[in-house]
């Protein structure tokens, strides 16, 4: 039983033991370093978790703005320290509520913003100047992040008081996700055009969040996972190199959102991995010179992919454990997902036993009391250095392909998540990959689980606020605006400048969106 092979999620072998022999040759100050400190293996940050512990942030988003405002204020009085927002599919696909393709999906995996009426609903009472804002929104995020700026100034909330971050990685929809609108150059220049506004008028904004998560939760593995996405980050620097920004004017503000698997030593090994990466992508292919530009700072989830329907009470236990291994980590901030996703949106019960497990990680482990707790161990630091080299190879295909864009239209990125895909649900299928509750110990009768209401008046309610808003706007100063995003899109202005104009002007986001759609065109797949 002990002799048989073992590999992790990647396909890495893993030894019964490990010894110093696994260690020959290895440089502790070359591969380590200290903490907050080049290659920044052990964190970015010289005291971590001593210093401050990570930001605890759950996400939320359903039904209308006021349902999500509810939620958001429910999360902060049970001690949660960050926001974080999910949008309905029409939003994120740049649709407004009444458009015929919405029909049945407004409100249903996330909150509905149709117009600056909606943000301010959305984020009405909430301290923008104290609490830092994720949105998880990508074809359409610099419409989100506009409506998010005009709110604040309408409370009086200075641009350079505003901390959050927009995910706005949409490389990652093109691979493992879908929801993208324009053609991928067309795409990368509404991407560039953020960095740019955001360094001028929103300084301590993260204006992308490179997503690994998608493309994990799509079938990849961990090494792939941290490939593909390092490559889509170097694909986001060279398109802001080719629009003119200096390296270090916008690479302090780029961020990363990672999720957290079942396989612990695995999933610490990939963070450090990537830190240390990421800093030498910065350091010796891009050139930068402000230590801020060469971090990796990250966000984590748990794995929605992991969760399953069957005996849904032990998905507390896997996000526990995939919550531990981001920790160990080294994340910089942390959702935890509800037992109940499996099923639908997590219900209040579940999204404050999420939060629970943060705080009792936090508050009651002692994981955080010292820095990289796991620096040292024969076997997480010979793990750690085997995912690095693997996912090299990978960057090296795709730099051989001409990079990240080139690699997605030839499906490169594709097609490797598909075998890997592929591989695992086999396992599974064949019993050689266990699954507690699913394929192994599982329960003859399952009793039902409490499942998250979606009120169908709700879409009714939010298409109503929609034409009211068109209805009562200036018309003509809409359309002189839109026109002016128009013209934006056809030459070289900074799209976002125009784009706040109009939103300002109450032009909803589906308008914005077709605007840019009649100048870009829409994204067809081979």
């Amino acid at each position: 039983m002990g002799d048989e092979e073992r590999r992790t999620d990647s396909g890495i072998e893993i030894k019964p033991v490990y010894t110093p022999a696994d260690l020959e040759g290895w440089d502790p100050e070359a591969q380590l370093g200290q903490p907050g400190q080049a290659p920044y293996t052990r964190g970015i940050y010289p005291s971590m978790y001593r210093g401050r512990l990570w930001t605890m942030r759950q996400y939320a988003g359903f039904g209308t703005a006021e349902d999500t405002n509810e939620r958001f204020k429910f999360l902060l009085g049970a001690g949660q320290t960050g926001l974080s927002c999910a949008f309905d599919l029409p939003t994120q696909m740049g649709l407004d509520s009444d458009h015929a393709r919405a029909e049945g999906e407004v409100g249903k995996v996330g909150v509905a913003i149709d117009s600056l009426a909606d943000m301010r609903l959305l984020l009405a009472g909430l301290p923008l100047d104290k609490v830092t804002t994720s949105m998880t929104i990508n074809a359409t995020a610099a419409i989100l992040l506009l409506f998010y700026e005009l709110v604040a100034n309408e409370q009086g909330v200075a641009p350079d008081a505003l901390g959050g971050t927009i995910q706005n990685d949409i490389l990652k929809e093109y691979v493992a996700r879908g929801t993208y609108i324009y053609p991928p150059r067309s795409s990368m220049r509404l991407i560039t055009d953020t960095f740019a506004y955001c360094a001028e008028r929103l300084p301590n904004w993260n204006s992308i969040s490179i997503s690994g998560y998608h493309i994990r939760e799509a079938g990849s593995t961990a090494v792939q996972k941290i490939a593909f996405t390092l490559a889509d980050g170097i694909a986001y620097v060279e398109a802001a190199l080719a629009a003119g920004l200096g390296v270090d004017a916008f690479a302090p503000r780029l961020s990363f959102f990672w999720n957290a698997h079942n396989n612990l030593f695995e999933e610490v090994a990939k963070y450090r991995a990537a830190r240390r990466m990421w800093a030498k992508i910065m350091t010796e292919r891009f050139g930068a010179k402000d230590e801020r530009s060469k971090l990796l700072r990250f966000h984590t989830q748990t794995g929605g992919s992991t969760l399953t329907a069957q005996q849904p009470e032990n998905n507390i236990v896997r996000v526990t454990l995939q919550a531990l291994a981001a920790v160990l980590g080294g994340t910089q901030s942390l959702h935890t997902n509800g037992f109940d996703e499996a099923l639908g949106l997590p219900t209040t019960n579940a999204a404050k036993i999420a939060l629970r497990t943060q705080q009792v990680i936090g508050y009651e482990s002692g994981v955080p009391d010292t820095v990289d707790p796991l620096a040292g161990s024969y076997f997480v630091e010979q793990l750690t250095d085997e995912v690095e080299r693997a996912a090299w190879d990978y960057l090296d295909r795709i730099d051989k392909l001409g990079g990240a864009v080139e690699a997605i239209e030839a499906r490169f990125m594709q097609g490797e998540i598909e075998m890997a895909a592929y591989e695992f649900a086999k396992a599974v299928d064949d019993g050689e990959k266990i699954v507690v509750g699913v394929n192994r110990f599982t329960d003859e009768a399952a009793e039902p689980a409490e499942v998250f209401p979606i009120d169908p008046a709700q879409q009714q309610a939010q298409i109503d606020r929609t034409r009211r808003v068109r209805a009562e706007r200036d018309q003509p100063a809409v359309d002189a605006a839109l026109a002016d995003v128009a013209a934006a899109a056809r030459g070289t202005q900074n799209l976002l400048v125009p784009m706040r104009e109009a939103l300002g002007r109450m032009a909803t986001l589906g308008e914005v969106s077709d605007v840019l759609r009649e100048v870009f065109g829409v994204y067809q797949p081979s």
